[in-house]
């Protein structure tokens, strides 16, 4: 990598059925202002980012039966649980903000990761993006599993720690495991997060020392027979 990497905002799923109203408090097992303090603050790291003159880019989550797996079926059946973020409910709609003109919006059917809408890296490579700035919900679920196909791909991270909030986690583990495991800079927007500071310089391909052939030990040298003495 030469030069600063290229950021990009990539809010996912900041949507009403995850953020407000009620289907949102009732999964949600923490404090609702929490949740509320995390949704507000990702609209605002939409608007410095937009300030800032950087991409932002929007993740959707569609939760209708015609794009669940078999999995997912057998698991809403067991837990009892409910499609989320029906296509064209108001539950799917963005919460708080909009996608600008030219903004881009991926959309997950029925998955956690953003990078299994096929459009997702082919834009970034595109554009030259290289340094993604994570904001949205949740934490330990499409954050997280967005954030780890990005790292396997060669994305420098940045996780915004006011801008997210766990599920089923509590927010210290899942945000410090991902600086672990991902190299993940975890931050606030008050720390100014769209331009990585000091990121480390990739290290030189390690090459495999080729063993030498291993040198035959030398015989001892029989001492000289004694002259005769004729």
């Amino acid at each position: 990598m030469t030069g600063a990497p290229r950021s990009a905002l990539l809010v996912v799923d900041l949507q009403n059925d995850f953020c407000a109203g009620p289907l949102a408090a009732a999964r949600f097992p923490g404090d609702p202002e929490r949740l509320a303090r995390a949704a507000a603050n990702s609209v605002r790291a939409v608007e410095l980012a937009r300030a800032a003159g950087l991409d932002v880019l929007f993740v959707r989550f569609l939760g209708d039966p015609v794009h669940q797996g078999a999995a997912w079926r057998r698991r809403d059946a067991l837990l009892g649980k409910n499609p989320k973020c029906l296509e064209g409910s108001w539950g799917a709609d963005f919460h708080g903000v909009r996608p600008g003109p030219g903004e881009e919006v991926f959309t997950k059917r029925a998955v956690f990761d953003a990078f299994l809408d096929e459009r997702l890296e082919p834009h970034l490579r595109r554009r030259g993006i290289d340094h993604l700035v994570l904001a949205g919900l949740f934490a330990d679920v499409c954050v997280d599993s967005t954030a780890r196909t990005a790292f396997q791909r060669g994305f420098h991270l940045t996780v915004l720690r006011d801008c997210t909030t766990a599920l089923h986690l509590a927010d210290a583990d899942i945000l410090r495991f991902m600086a672990r495991v991902y190299g993940a800079r975890v931050t606030d927007l008050s720390d100014g997060p769209f331009v990585p500071a000091s990121l480390p310089a990739p290290s030189p391909p390690c090459v495999p020392s080729v063993p030498s052939e291993p040198v035959p030990p030398v015989p001892p040298v029989a001492p000289e027979a004694p002259e005769a003495p004729w």
